[in-house]
């Protein structure tokens, strides 16, 4: 491969590299330590694996294999020498019973040998010698059984001497005699007891090799399952030296070529955001302190409307007091007409003062018409102003979407700013209403001022001429009883509406100032943000 060709391999694999994100590095990364621990750990595992199967052969099969070959060895020789000795005519009969105590316990010795063999597992060539091993051990247990046979006939004569019995008989001179016979016949059992028992000499020989020939093929085995696990062993060891010697070293080279990998594009790239978090704190910033402003002057304003409104309220008040009294006044008059013609000139005096009255209703009525449109001139600008917070909190949050998970507190708060303004502006709408209601309400008192008026001067007029045009004057007092009474009512729900302006305005205005507080918190936050990004830029 030529220079050139290897030069643009390596970049091609350079440029695949940079594609892959960071994610996909470090996975990469930890796979490939992942996989070298693993190897080493395989290593370690399959060769503990087989250490474990060569001791568990050892351990479960091949020790207790022999160790039940040499208890059935070691019962049959203790039988052997169990035999040998009953044989001898010179044995007491407590003697030659503990032999055969001797022989029974080495039968159980010899029946726990075979379980504890059987319960391990063998291989094909260890259960041929085992089946060889069983054929052998029969016939030395048949041989076995006749001699016990013929000693159970000897022992039945109660002779245990015969030798000694047939020489006393002879000394005796009852060498025919039926005691001699028995003597002989225990003799010959006694004879027999030693035929068989070189039988069962030769026969044990010839089982005892078999068996030692199985015990030799265990020990065999379980030499070679200890040389096994010593290669094993030394495998491991291997192994693991060369485990702790190659994982460092490779851990260091990984460590190295990852820190470069990795590293650098990722510091690289957290500069990127920091700078990029920089400047859109700066911005939201920036943001934030303008629509502080908007919200300082936003209570402002709504202070200064709460505050017009409380007058306006007193003033509602005023009125309504003054149309009482008028209703009074209206009230004493009519009283006064109802004396007759008698009082006709008290009757006009009343009527001049009723005159004035309502001239001072007509100024007062004047004087709330002007406040009511002031009411609708400033609920019209609370309006607005509800509009443009509308428009604010809007901006608001669409950067704090902009601002992602930093703006989340900022996007809450100018949510509640925009539910404020949608309140204002409801009750800036309800305001409305109430003044076109009031403003209605002042036209036709007006015109029922007017009428009064025109009454009054028509009753003047007629008073001084007939009683007839004095009832008139009653009729015309009676009518601005009741105009007067209207002009109470609505008066009094004029001041309970504006009193409901107030409570409104006065809710308005604590939600104004909740609204610049949680923008100055808001501001404070993004200052503090913009400082850590900062003081993460140096750090990085």
């Amino acid at each position: 491969m030529t220079p050139a060709r290897i030069t643009v391999v390596e970049g091609r694999k350079n440029i695949m590299l940079r594609n892959l994100n960071l994610q996909t590095r470090l996975i990469g990364a930890f796979l490939m330590m992942g996989l070298l621990v693993f190897l080493v750990a395989w290593v370690g595992w399959s060769s503990t694996s087989n250490l474990s199967q060569h001791i568990e052969t050892i351990g479960k099969d091949n020790l207790p294999s022999i160790e039940a070959l040499l208890k059935i060895n070691e019962g049959q020789t203790q039988i052997e020498s169990s035999e040998r000795a009953l044989i001898n005519p010179g044995l007491t009969q407590a003697e030659r019973q503990d032999a055969l105590n001797r022989m029974d316990k080495a039968w159980q010795q010899i029946q726990d040998g075979f379980k504890a063999y059987e319960a391990t597992t063998l291989t094909s060539e260890e259960d041929a010698l085992y089946q060889q091993m069983l054929k052998y051990w029969e016939d030395w247990k048949q041989a076995d059984q006749e001699f016990l046979r013929i000693n159970q006939e000897f022992e039945k004569l109660g002779i245990l001497n015969p030798l000694g019995l047939q020489i006393e008989l002879i000394n005796q001179g009852k060498s025919n005699s039926p005691e001699m016979a028995t003597a002989n016949t225990a003799s010959n059992l006694l004879n027999k007891l030693s035929q068989q028992a070189k039988v069962i000499r030769v026969k044990f020989m010839i089982s005892e090799k078999s068996t030692l020939a199985v015990a030799d093929y265990n020990k065999k085995q379980a030499d070679t399952a200890y040389q096994t696990a010593q290669n094993d062993i030394s495998k491991t060891q291997v192994s693991v030296l060369l485990g702790m010697t190659v994982g460092p070293i490779t851990a260091i080279i990984l460590g190295i070529a990852l820190s470069i990998v990795i590293a650098k594009p990722l510091d690289k790239a957290l500069k990127g955001i920091i700078n990029m978090i920089v400047s859109s704190s700066t911005e939201i910033a920036a943001t934030i302190e303008q629509q502080e402003r908007i919200a300082v002057q936003q209570a402002a304003s709504v202070n200064q409307t709460t505050t017009t409104m409380d007058e306006l309220g007193a003033s509602s008040r005023q009125s309504a007091i003054q149309a009482e009294s008028a209703l009074e006044n209206a009230s004493h008059v009519l009283n006064m007409a109802a004396e007759g013609s008698k009082v006709v000139q008290k009757t006009q005096q009343g009527m001049l003062t009723l005159t004035e009255k309502v001239g001072a209703i007509a100024e007062q009525v004047l004087h709330l018409s002007q406040q009511t449109n002031q009411i609708a001139n400033i609920t019209n600008l609370v309006s607005d102003l509800a509009n443009q917070t509308n428009m604010l909190a809007i901006n608001a949050t669409v950067e704090a979407v902009r601002a992602g998970e930093q703006g989340k507190g900022f996007g809450v708060v100018a949510r509640e700013i925009r539910r404020l303004a949608d309140q204002s502006k409801t009750s800036a709408a309800e305001i409305n209403d109430l003044i076109n209601d009031i403003q209605n309400a002042i036209n036709k008192t007006v015109m029922v001022t007017d009428e009064g008026n025109t009454t009054l001067d028509n009753s003047l007029k007629l008073t001084e001429g007939t009683a007839q045009t004095f009832n008139h004057v009653a009729n015309a007092i009676n009518s601005v009883v009741v105009s007067s009474q209207q002009i109470y009512l609505n008066t009094k729900q004029q001041a309970l509406a504006i009193e409901q302006v107030v409570d409104a305005m006065n809710a308005l205005n604590k939600g104004a100032a909740e609204s610049a507080s949680g923008i100055t918190q808001s501001r404070i936050g993004t200052q503090k943000l913009n400082q850590a990004a900062l003081n993460l830029r140096y750090v990085v």
